[in-house]
């Protein structure tokens, strides 16, 4: 049985990237020679975050999306313990919406082409006015409709418990002036933690929470958003 479970995991560690690879290319090809649109094209990476998660034998179940409203643009913000946060959130979450990334990850030859035809934002984490200006430009995005994903921890949590969310996060959150969606992943730590290559089967649940409305804030109510936010996913969190 453990040879099995070990022999699955390699698996998943080497078909990652071929899939990651393909899904750029077909997602690139839909958009430019196809002239799909980017809406469209976000049934690439879903299947493509399914395909792995049905390859590393996890299941994922999703509850709370009858709180949100069809059409409406938010900010789903989500603890962060492991990096199959992704594949969980981005083939399970039935909504229209865009990943919030790291402006190097756009330097990577095909699958940062991919994203940025996709309709994913860059985020710069410099600090100064280049920072500033990709905060504004990403509320921006989201003010004129478009739904993204953020941990507001900032990086990985390495040991599975939540940490304390940034107020650059919300920041992002207060400018663009959409609801922000408390997002709670159970389950994930355990399918890989920080530091490890190879997954392990098992349920990940994703709750979602109740909307919390960002209109009339100011920058100077970060602090208390943040604190806000954080206990809404901590109830959350089994």
């Amino acid at each position: 049985m453990k040879i099995i479970c070990f022999l699955r995991s390699l698996l998943v560690l080497i078909l990652t990237p071929v899939l990651t690879f393909l899904t750029s290319i077909a997602a690139m090809a839909g958009i430019f020679i196809f002239r799909i649109s980017a809406d469209t094209a976000q049934v690439l990476p879903k299947y493509w975050a399914r395909t792995i998660a049905r390859l590393a034998g996890v299941r994922v179940t999703v509850e709370g999306g009858q709180q949100l409203t069809s059409g409406t643009s938010y900010i789903f913000a989500a603890n962060h313990v492991s990096q199959f946060d992704i594949f969980a959130l981005q083939g399970y979450l039935n909504e229209n919406f865009r990943w919030l990334a790291k402006k190097e990850l756009f330097e990577i030859p095909v699958f940062g082409a991919a994203m940025r035809m996709a309709g994913y934002i860059p985020v710069d984490r410099s600090r100064g006015r280049q920072a500033l200006e990709s905060i504004n430009e990403a509320a921006e995005r989201i003010a004129a409709g478009t739904s993204v994903i953020i941990f507001p921890e900032g990086t990985r949590s390495k040991d599975g418990k939540l940490h304390t969310f940034k107020g650059g996060a919300m920041v992002l959150a207060i400018k663009a002036g959409v609801p922000i969606v408390p997002v709670a992943i159970n389950g994930s730590y355990h399918v890989l933690p920080k530091g490890k290559l190879l997954t392990q089967s098992g349920p990940i649940m994703i709750r979602i929470g109740s909307p919390i409305d960002t209109k009339g804030l100011k920058s100077s109510d970060k602090k208390e958003l943040a604190e806000k936010l954080q206990q809404e996913v901590a109830r959350m969190l089994n």
